[in-house]
């Protein structure tokens, strides 16, 4: 009888086994899957982290205008635009020494006096970057996300016509343009091949003019700068390259430029596609949208016909300055280069005011748009004066960088203790107009530029070009204008801006 039970417990522990088995595989399965799920939510939490960091990192970088300390916020919006602008400037005044150094002084005369026609040709599109920026910094302090986020699209749509038609225009344009400014036959050929050149690059100066535009219209003043630095630094490099090394003219420069505004405008494109910040984009949407290109003429096309005029009156001057010959040329080019030194605090804190001035007037802060401009153009003023000064005491020396030609350090000079004791008032009259545009006002500091900068300036040169021929007179004639405007702007301020906040 037990011998029958055998095969019975066998079976049993044989089907129990298998029981136990079956579960113990089962639980492995459920355990793996447990874990695999387990593993994507980890996956999905830590991808999610990065971003969240991510977008943290870079709204750091982005300054609420209408929060917090307003001298604060003001200084460390204007910091890392001062920074990049001095970079720029460094990039610029390397052209010119490179220049004058290796090529000798005629280069130098076709290169530094391209400023006020580059101006001329590039200073009216730019207003439209200014303009496209006082309506973005409105709707991010109004916080109206969706429609500032159509007027950045808009605004890079804007910016590649802008450049392709600024090439075209820069190619056809500026051999006229150089002999309607009298500029002497012995710089023409240099002039003009530099020229040819240079707008080449217009795409990729435009389109790095708008982006860093969009950026520090919603706070952002600092991821410019680092690609501003990396382009002043190409730029210096490519121009040691090509002139020392290839052995190539004033084509050298010109190269040098426009390739490293390319390389520029290209990552921070690349840059603002990165998820997180106010101002990301998608290449997909970039287009027209209704509405927002009119919007950006309205407040663009007065300051763009304030740049033009501006320019127009200083291509008159340098038409004046040319008749006296390629040392003038090259002696007032020079200065040019050094004058951008002091432009430095000013543009920084023009592009701070209005940032400021746009945001504040969106969410409605009144008092707290008074004291920001108020401490805008005195920090604007003293630091323009303070760096005008110093280049009155050292006019010779720094001219004499660029150039050992003691006529031409003559000519620089000169005009340096003509212009630097004034420049407080160059600050104060820019100043008020970046408050003007903030505020939704961009007619009157163009009607005023209009009849001082421009109607003022040409017509005193025009007389005294006829009765006197002296170049004291070219000189003076700036200190002349930024007083008349200053004047008037103060007086507005006051009266129709200042005394409804």
């Amino acid at each position: 009888m037990h011998f029958f039970l055998v095969p019975f417990f066998c079976s049993v522990l044989i089907i129990q086994y298998f029981s136990i088995f079956g579960t113990l595989f089962s639980n492995k399965i459920i355990l793996k899957t447990n874990l695999d799920k387990l593993q994507v939510v980890i996956q999905i939490y830590s991808s999610y982290n990065r971003r969240a960091e991510r977008r943290m990192r870079m709204k750091k970088s982005q300054i609420v205008m209408s929060e917090g300390s307003i001298w604060k916020n003001m200084l460390l919006f204007t910091m890392p635009i001062f920074i990049g602008q001095l970079f720029q400037q460094f990039y610029n005044t390397a052209d010119s020494l490179i220049v004058g150094n290796y090529l000798g002084s005629k280069a130098l005369a076709a290169v530094s006096s391209s400023g006020n026609l580059i101006f001329l040709m590039v200073g009216f599109f730019n207003g439209m970057s200014l303009g496209a920026g006082v309506v973005i910094s409105k709707l991010f302090g109004a916080k109206d996300e969706r429609r500032m986020k159509q007027m950045i699209y808009t605004t890079i749509a804007l910016s590649f016509l802008i450049g392709i038609v600024l090439t075209i225009l820069g190619r056809w344009l500026s051999p006229l343009l150089l002999v309607w400014m009298q500029t002497p036959s012995d710089v023409m050929e240099q002039s003009n091949l530099y020229f040819s050149i240079y707008f080449l690059g217009s795409l990729g100066l435009i389109l790095y003019n708008f982006l860093s535009g969009i950026m520090r219209a919603v706070g952002d003043s600092t991821t410019p700068l680092y690609f501003l630095i990396l382009s002043s630094l190409l730029n210096i490099a490519l121009d040691l390259f090509f002139i020392l090394v290839w052995k190539m003219g004033v084509d050298g420069a010109a190269w040098a430029t426009i390739l490293a505004q390319f390389v520029s405008a290209f990552l921070l494109l690349i840059w603002m596609q990165k998820k997180g910040a106010s101002y990301s984009i998608e290449l997909k949407k970039i287009r027209f949208y209704p509405g927002c290109l009119k919007e950006i003429l309205v407040y663009g096309l007065p300051t763009g016909v304030q740049n033009s005029i501006i320019s127009f009156a200083n291509v008159i001057v340098q038409s004046n300055i040319n008749a006296f010959g390629a040392m003038a040329m090259a002696g007032c080019g020079a200065y040019s280069k050094l004058e951008g030194f002091a432009f430095l605090p000013i543009m920084s804190f023009n592009m701070a005011l209005s940032t400021f001035v746009s945001q504040n007037i969106g969410a409605n802060q009144l008092s707290r748009c008074k004291k920001g401009a108020n401490f805008g153009i005195l920090c604007s003023m003293l630091s323009a004066e303070i760096v005008g000064l110093l280049f009155m005491l050292f006019a010779r020396e720094l001219i004499g960088l660029f150039d050992s030609n003691k006529e031409v350090i003559e000519f620089g000079a000169q005009r340096a203790w003509c212009n630097c004791g004034f420049y407080f008032l160059l600050a104060y009259s820019h100043a008020a107009a970046a408050i003007l545009r903030g505020y939704g006002k961009p007619m009157v500091p163009m009607y005023v530029m209009l009849l001082f900068w421009c109607v003022l300036r040409v017509s005193f040169l025009m007389v005294t070009g006829y009765l006197f021929h002296d170049i004291q007179f070219v000189y003076w004639v700036y200190p002349l204008t930024w007083a008349s405007s200053s004047i008037v702007f103060y007086f507005y301020l006051k009266q129709r801006i200042f005394a409804l906040m």
